[in-house]
């Protein structure tokens, strides 16, 4: 009885060592990323030969996260590299998808950008900066929101932008008394 229960004492210290070890790793992933952009975002900077004045620092979303992580690993499974999946989806599609929701929200904007051979974050982010466009999704202030995954060396990182309807807005559409019209650029 006694070896019976060391050997599950033993198979659940390895299962919570494993869960705290890989929860501390993603959350170094996440805190690494974040420090890297707004360091950057809280500065300002140049994006080609535009200068992007300082934007408010963007916070990590799960549903963005999980977005970019599905098509890192479509595109490292399929060996393709593109915004567009082999499966015709576009990146607001996948985005959608993966949960972050426009409905309810006042304005909505998503974006993303992919690399591909970079062993580091701290690479790939430096890389992303020095490309125009890259930047210009980096310091946009729309964005608020950013989720990043990597898999086999394709790396996406995927934007969102939501704002909410102020509370006296949120009074008049309940009352009938605000007409919200829906236009998609999506």
């Amino acid at each position: 009885m006694k070896k019976y229960l060391l050997g599950i004492s033993f198979i659940i210290s390895v299962v919570l060592f494993t869960a705290f070890t890989n929860s501390d790793n993603n959350a170094s992933f996440k805190n690494e990323f974040l420090s890297l952009i707004n360091d950057t975002r809280t500065k300002g900077c140049k994006c080609g030969s535009t200068y992007y004045p300082p934007a408010p620092p963007l916070v990590w979303n799960d549903d963005l996260e999980k977005a970019a992580e599905g098509h890192a690993r479509d595109m490292a499974k399929k060996n393709y590299f593109s915004h567009d999946s082999k499966d015709g989806r576009s990146m607001s599609s996948r985005i959608i998808t993966a949960g972050y929701i426009f409905k309810g929200f006042k304005s909505f904007a998503v974006g993303e950008n992919i690399a591909f051979g970079q062993t580091s974050i701290a690479e790939v982010t430096a890389g992303w900066f020095k490309s125009e466009g890259h930047c210009k999704n980096l310091m946009n202030p729309t964005f608020k929101e950013v989720g990043v995954a990597e898999k086999n060396k394709y790396w996406v990182q995927d934007f969102g932008g939501r704002e909410s309807f102020s509370p006296e807005q949120q009074k008049l559409i309940k009352a009938g008394k605000y007409k919200l019209i829906q236009k998609s650029s999506l």
